[in-house]
This record gives structure tokens, sequence and C-alpha cells, in this order.
């Protein structure tokens, strides 16, 4: 790594970096450097564009198939759901790795973010690269490994879809499927407890549940962000941002429905359906959006499966 290198052409680096294990590794030795003041610079500013890869180098080990061909996880009864379920979870944690650089490299420099929104998105990859790591690692101690099981993209799907507006990718992204997960993990601990694999529940329920929070609470930090200082809202002054809420108004009351009806924009055009309830609505409150955020959004009378 060299020492004049920027935030942007490191996060390229874990971009190109194939073998999960070595992504998660190098990732979370840029987000070290970076929270440590080692690495000094965003972007540079005079260069051409860096090249972002449309899709992120992946393992060839892992077999892709359709997200309807996917085998049913099952609810953890036993150790071949265990293995599934777990499978699912470290699959999931590979992408998030990729999608918090992606959003760095890809969005940071193009959209004039400000300092803090790289350091907030560094701080979620090197969670999901830690996450990465201790699931794959308790799927060993299960006795399978990653790649061991079918998978499918649907992320990175969502990620191509939006790969052009920053402010979709933050909705879709963090709002939408971080909050999906937010709402679906306390069942899936519940279900490892009943199976007698406490500490699968555990991982989950202390290390992954609470920070999964936080990365949600940034998509909503700078989704606010972003409309605050855009033309939605013309009549909004100078805008700074804070560590508290992302974004500080300075001359003019800045109406939270003005946001909110942007949000639903952009969830109809870029996801493809409904969202499905019951939300969790405590963890989504904690990571800073009730239930106007989504409530219109949802289908009626649809259970977590």
């Amino acid at each position: 790594m060299s020492e004049k290198e920027t935030l942007v052409e490191a996060a390229l680096r874990v971009l190109n970096t194939a073998d999960p294990v070595e992504k998660a590794k190098l990732g979370d030795e840029v987000a070290t450097k970076w929270l440590e003041g080692l690495i000094i610079h965003t972007y540079n500013p005079h260069s051409q564009d860096l090249t972002i890869p449309d899709r992120p180098a992946r393992p060839d080990k892992v077999k892709l198939v359709a997200s309807g061909l996917v085998p049913k996880l099952g609810k953890a009864g036993n150790l071949k759901s265990r293995q599934a379920i777990v499978h699912s979870l470290v699959h999931t944690e590979s992408w998030a790795i990729d999608l918090s650089w992606d959003i760095i490299a890809r969005f940071g420099k193009q959209e004039s973010m400000p300092r803090e929104f790289f350091t907030d998105f560094v701080k979620v990859a090197q969670d999901e690269g830690r996450h990465f790591t201790l699931l794959a690692a308790r799927l060993e101690e299960l006795g399978s490994f990653y790649g061991a099981m079918p998978a499918h993209d649907g992320l990175w799907d969502s990620a191509m879809a939006t790969s052009k507006d920053l402010l979709a990718r933050l909705a879709i992204e963090h709002c939408v499927h971080e909050a999906r997960g937010l709402d679906v993990l306390p069942t899936t601990i519940s279900r490892f407890r009943k199976g007698g694999d406490d500490q699968t529940a555990d991982l989950l329920e202390k290390v992954v549940y609470p920070e999964e929070i936080s990365h949600c609470a940034a998509g909503v930090k700078w989704f606010k962000y972003i409309c605050m200082r855009s033309t939605i809202l013309d009549s909004v002054g100078d805008l700074t941002v804070s560590a508290e809420s992302g974004v500080q108004e300075t001359d003019n009351n800045i109406e939270e429905n003005e946001v909110i009806k942007k949000f639903h924009e952009t969830v109809r055009t870029y996801f493809r359906g409904p969202l499905k309830p019951p939300f969790n609505e405590a963890a989504r409150k904690a990571a800073g959006f009730g239930p106007h955020w989504y409530e219109p959004l949802a289908v009626k009378d649809v259970s977590i499966e």
C-alpha cells in the first residue's frame, strides 16, 4: 500500500480482490489505515476518474443460480438447515463488503461527498468484513464451507440498477435491503436458539445485529443529506454535516415529509414490488426512520417465512 494511495484507489484494490477471505483482510487493513489517519486523501481531485468495475472480482468456487433456484434454508431445526442459513449469511456479507467499498469508489468523488461520508462507509465496510470472517469460521465449525451450496447475486443486481444514482443506492441497499435484514434477524436468532445452536445465535445477536442497525442508519443519514442539498428542496441554504444527524440546517426549516416523499418515489422507481411486513419497528427507529417511511410502501398481511 503506497503512502500516497488515496482511499478510492485502496477501495478499488479491495473490489478487484477475488478471494473473499483476502478481500475481507485487505478491507480491514485499508479501513484501519484510514481511521488511524495513515491514508490522508479521499481521492485526487485533479486526476482522471478511475474505472470502477461493473462487477467486483468474486470467487469462482461459489455456484450462482437464479434466486428462485436456491434451495430452501429451513428453520435451523437440524444441522443441514443451520449450515444453509449460515452459508446464506456468509454470501450476503461477502457482497456487503463489495457494496461498501463500491459506494466509496463510485460515488464519493462523483457526488463531491464530505469526508464524513467516506468515514461512515469505511466503518461499514470494516464491520461487513468482520461479519464475513466470523460467519465463515462458524460455517466451517458447523462442518461446511463457503461455496458448498449455490447462491444468488440479487444484491449486486440492485447495485447495478442504482449504479448511476447515489440517492437510489442509499435507499435500496441500505434502507430497504439492510432494513429487511433487521426485520428477519430476530426470527433467525430465535430459530438457532430453539435448534440448540447458541453459539451462532450469540454471534448474530451480539455482533451482527447491532452493527447492521448502524449500517442502515448510515443509509438514512446520507439519504437525508443528499435530499437536503439537492434541488428537490429549493429553499435549503448551506448545509454542514454533523456526526449525530448527518446534516445540520442553517437558515431554513427542512420538512421531513419532503425527504420521505422522495424516499417513496425512489423506492417505487428502483425496487420491484412492495415491502414485506412485519417490520422490526424498534430496530428501524434506532436506525433513524419510523413507520411513515416504509409502511406506505408495504403490502398487507405478509409474514416472514
